[in-house]
């Protein structure tokens, strides 16, 4: 199994950070190596140099019968027994050796009788040196490494929070905030700004797509008002010539026909109305209970009601009326009954026992104009009631009973409250 890493591990600002000090961490140690070699070998051959010059001397001095100097001598104790090897057998040689606890560097050559004459450097200097620049490049490489996480965790984090501020601006338009915009310092003019970015770039493509987002559904809106106003007039002199026609079959199909465009003119002007974000509510003190009571009955069709727990609510007593009876005219023309309408505190839901409401409804919400299976209708209802729930500054939620149903949950605020009902 593939082990479970934090959720911060998946952040920009954390792969970079890893990356520079796994770059750093290596460069360090590659140039760390090159230059502990490069000294290593300079210092060990001035000191082999000097060895083999004092081993010349010693060599000149013994053949000549004088006395040897101190640190010189015929098979001295100490001398590693390779390095007597390679000395009796004709060859000369050096090798780093420990001698009394010191670090020596031996030189030995061969003298008459298969002896080898070796002369002793300490080498304890040279080893303090290299130690001493081993410590260096250790205390170096983590200050560089230290600065540039530093100085690449500054530069990472002005381009994540720049990314940051995109997406939270992305997801404020997703939420209908077409006013939102990034305004990124690098998307300003070439000659101001300088180069662009590939974050800037993004932005830029971001804030142009909501502007052109916002113009598109600025027009739709406007498109969707004035047709409703303009038809506005004839349906009302039709509905009065249907009103002047005899009674009968043929009379009674224009009649309701004539009724149902008005309902859909009536509906496409409210929603226009709750496009422009211009409704202003009218708050007032009510009982939830009676008010749903009374929102069943004008809805007709023999609505249950349930008052588990009843509640004081702050709201506009026609708006509201208008959401649940929007509510429960779905429930009615789209699912099967019992439709239940039940009051529990400042939460009320309205189900039905039908089919439930389609899978694009309960995961983006309802959208004007969209129905499946076959249903009749405009997806008008449900959207004007989702539109009046957010100007009465309450939540309209969408789901399907487990057992079956669609369930529909509105949550106001209680009077006195500060959030909503309970989720």
């Amino acid at each position: 199994m593939r082990p479970t890493l934090p959720l911060w591990s998946g952040t920009l600002a954390a792969k970079a950070a890893a990356f520079i000090t796994v770059m750093c961490c290596a460069l360090a140690a590659l140039l760390g190596v090159l230059v502990h070699v490069q000294v290593t070998n300079q210092t060990v051959g001035q000191a082999r140099d000097q060895a083999l010059q004092r081993l010349a001397q010693a060599t000149e001095r013994y053949e000549a019968g004088d006395t040897l100097r101190w640190g010189a001598g015929v098979d001295p104790p100490g001398l590693p027994g390779r390095l007597r090897d390679l000395a009796v057998a004709g060859d000369r040689g050096t090798m780093v050796a420990d001698r009394a606890g010191r670090p020596t560097m031996w030189a030995a050559g061969p003298v008459d009788g298969e002896r080898a004459l070796a002369v002793a450097v300490d080498y304890s200097q040279q080893t303090r040196t290299i130690e001493g620049l081993d410590r260096a490049i250790v205390w170096s490489s983590g200050l560089a490494i230290g600065a540039t996480l530093l100085v690449g965790a500054f530069a990472v984090t002005r381009v994540t929070r720049r990314l940051h501020t995109t997406a939270l601006v992305a997801r404020r338009i997703s939420a209908g905030d077409l006013d939102a915009r990034v305004n990124d310092p690098g998307t300003g003019p070439r000659t101001e700004a300088g180069p662009r970015d590939e974050v800037a770039a993004v932005a830029a493509a971001l804030d142009s797509m909501a502007a052109s987002l916002q113009g598109k559904l600025l027009a739709e809106q406007r498109f969707t008002a004035d047709v409703a106003h303009e038809l506005r007039t004839p349906l009302t002199g039709l509905h009065a010539a249907a009103e002047l026609l005899p009674p009968g079959r043929p009379t009674e199909l224009v009649r309701d026909r004539v009724a149902a465009l008005r309902t859909l003119t009536e509906d496409l002007l409210e929603i226009s109305r709750l496009d422009t974000g211009r409704e202003r509510v009218e708050l007032d003190t009510e009982r939830l209970g009676p008010l749903a009571e009374r929102a069943a009955r004008a809805a007709g069709n023999g609505t249950e009601v349930r008052v588990v727990r009843d509640v004081s609510v702050e709201t506009d007593r026609r708006r509201l009326e208008r959401v649940l009876g929007n509510l429960v005219a779905n429930a009615h023309k789209h699912g099967r009954g019992p439709v239940v309408l039940t009051v529990d505190g400042p939460v009320v839901t309205v189900r039905d026992h039908g089919d439930g409401f389609p899978e694009y409804l309960v995961a983006h919400g309802p959208q004007r104009f969209r129905t499946e299976g076959g249903t009749r209708g405009h997806g008008l209802g449900l959207t004007i009631a989702r539109g009046q729930a957010e100007v009465l500054g309450a939540r309209l939620e969408f789901a399907n009973a487990p057992e079956g149903g669609a369930v529909a949950t509105l949550k106001l605020r209680a009077r006195g409250a500060s959030s909503y009902g309970p989720a």
